[in-house]
């Protein structure tokens, strides 16, 4: 079988086969399985294999950090507890809280349920959302920018409101991060993106979102029925 090259419909097609087929499969090896990290690693190289029965794939490394770098697909593969939704992601600089990631998103949203009967674990995907990468900044950050450019902030103002934020950069960086946010104001972010050695990124609002966002596609959602 000639294998065809990935395309973002098909990653989004493939996820929503890839949920079906998980939430029926009763898992002998994640059973009794408590460690998140374990669970989304596990996720993560199954859809890996299942994407790479049907497609030719450019899977890259961790260590570049994107787990889909193709430049026509620039995604990363994200897997999380509906209990805390929420994963962390590498600190490139400062701007990524306002104007995305500088990559896409894939999420999945599980929930483990432990069958102590047969010894096995279902994994039901109660959530699966493709987010594009000017969608994944920060909620709070940019929706606050885009009311003060709106409101005739002036470059002082954004200054020091990202001050405010401590934003993690210098008084040079900040000023020309003011300068571009006049120049080219943010699209609102669906991320919450707290500042660490890396950035922890939580998906509640994806999760709960239930409206059409441009930039968003709900794969699955059993949370908003």
């Amino acid at each position: 079988m000639i294998k065809k090259k990935l395309t973002i419909d098909d990653l989004i097609s493939s996820a929503n086969k890839f949920c079906e087929q998980e939430t029926k499969y009763e898992n002998k090896e994640l059973f009794g399985v408590t460690d998140g990290k374990a669970v989304g690693t596990y996720i993560e190289h199954k859809f890996k294999d299942f994407l790479n029965k049907e497609f030719t794939i450019d899977f890259g490394n961790s260590a570049r950090g994107v787990d889909l770098p193709a430049p026509e697909i620039n995604t990363d593969i994200k897997v999380t507890s509906i209990k805390q939704p929420q994963s962390s992601s590498p600190f490139k600089n400062a701007k990524q809280k306002i104007y995305g990631l500088g990559y896409n998103l894939l999420v999945f949203v599980y929930e483990k349920i432990d069958n102590q009967e047969n010894k096995t674990a279902i994994l039901d995907f109660k959530s699966c959302s493709f987010i594009k990468n000017e969608r994944t900044a920060d909620y709070t950050t940019t929706f606050r920018l885009i009311e003060m450019v709106n409101d005739g902030a002036n470059e002082e103002d954004i200054i020091a409101y990202l001050n405010d934020k401590n934003i993690p950069a210098d008084e040079i960086t900040l000023s020309k991060m003011a300068k571009q946010i006049l120049k080219n104001i943010p699209k609102l972010g669906y991320l919450t993106i707290s500042n660490a050695l890396q950035w922890r990124l939580q998906y509640g609002r994806i999760v709960a979102l239930s409206e059409k966002v441009d930039g968003i596609t709900k794969i699955v959602d059993k949370v908003n029925i």
